[in-house]
């Protein structure tokens, strides 16, 4: 309840917009999206009105000569329907891609590549009549009818200004053909739909932006609720650290199980603790199994001990081995003759037999 009634004062992080636009929960305004698809159609008409108008004249001429003829059959009546469809559909369908395109760009433009199952999935929740109140007495709704308010003036006001400024060309039609009349209701309706648009392109570039901010605020955030993506996508910190812990004794426990394979552990004496080997078959050099400071070397000591490894005390080479070399790795080549020595010291102590110089020796001369 207490995260409810915080005040959502944060932006929006990318994950809590990615997540609203999989709910189809973007910025849109469909008053953009229409006057795109009635701008598109205005451009098609400018360019293509007149012959499709030919065309639509042609058509019906034919099908009225025809109809003169026939015997009105419902056979008849079915197949002049069914070719007058076609025929309508045929002519028309440039019209009907270009409002089509037009309404795709739109929305795309606005909201890029979308779909949304959940979006267009039926809700309960909407038949609920609080709810409904609630919208319908919201900001939104107010926004709505001033909206609607405010194009049904545009219109209103463009078509009596346009109709008032062609009145004195009615009365000469009277003495006009058919045709004639028509060019001048579809020449005026073209310019008064035209006119119209291009004041609705500023009012839906306005819902647009209102829309925008409407959206920013409903995915606002609290402080909290940033809190807790942020422990969601990093993890919890307590969480983290116990895991970083459980790492860290991992490594250790598999560095200690390596000790007893160590030809030797080289000491500081009491601070640091190197753990050596070499076995002349498969290593090039001297490889370091396990390293470590106070209380690690004291364990490194007492493991080596306990399996009869040799303890030599060397603080210069511990030193050194410790800061440069990681665990696993081989040997620096400086360090290569006072390692040896060390190792002949035991070998000696373990009575091994060894060559005087072993081949990983060679590189320092």
């Amino acid at each position: 309840m207490a995260e409810e009634n915080q005040e959502r004062t944060e932006e929006a992080t990318p994950k809590r917009r990615s997540e609203s636009k999989d709910k189809g929960q973007v910025a849109k305004s469909r008053d953009l999206t229409s006057v795109a698809v009635l701008g598109a159609a205005l451009i098609y008409f400018y360019f293509n009105a007149s012959d499709m108008l030919k065309k639509i004249m042609t058509m019906l001429s034919k099908n009225l000569h025809r109809a003169s003829s026939m015997s009105f059959s419902p056979n008849e009546i079915t197949a002049l329907a069914a070719e007058l469809t076609l025929q309508f559909f045929y002519i028309l369908y440039p019209l009907m891609l270009t409002v089509v395109i037009a309404s795709l760009f739109s929305n795309i433009l606005q909201t890029g590549f979308i779909f949304s199952a959940e979006a267009i999935a039926p809700k309960l929740s909407k038949l609920d009549p609080i709810k409904g109140l609630k919208k319908l007495l919201g900001t939104r709704s107010i926004v709505e009818f001033i909206k609607n308010i405010l194009k049904v003036t545009i219109v209103s006001l463009v078509a009596y200004l346009s109709v008032k400024s062609s009145l004195h060309q009615v009365v000469p039609l009277m003495n006009q053909d058919l045709w004639q009349i028509f060019s001048f209701i579809g020449r005026n309706s073209y310019i008064i739909i035209a006119n119209v648009c291009l004041l609705l392109i500023i009012v839906a570039v306005l819902d647009f932006a209102y829309q925008k901010w409407e959206h920013e605020k409903s995915i606002k955030m609290s402080k909290q609720e940033v809190k807790e993506e942020n422990k969601q996508s990093e993890g919890d910190p307590l969480v983290k650290g116990r895991i970083r812990r459980l790492q860290r004794d991992a490594a250790r426990k598999r560095m200690m199980a390596s000790v007893p394979k160590a030809d030797v552990v080289i000491t500081n004496p009491t601070h640091i603790a190197i753990a050596i080997r070499y076995d002349t078959d498969k290593m090039m050099a001297p490889v370091v199994l396990a390293k470590g400071m106070d209380f690690i070397a004291e364990k490194i000591k007492e493991v080596a001990r306990a399996h009869g490894v040799p303890v030599v005390e060397n603080k210069l080479v511990a030193q050194v081995l410790y800061k440069l070399v990681d665990i696993d790795d081989v040997i620096p080549e400086n360090l290569y003759r006072a390692v040896a020595e060390i190792l002949a010291y035991v070998y000696g102590i373990k009575n091994k037999s060894v060559v005087e110089e072993p081949q990983w020796l060679n590189h320092t001369h």
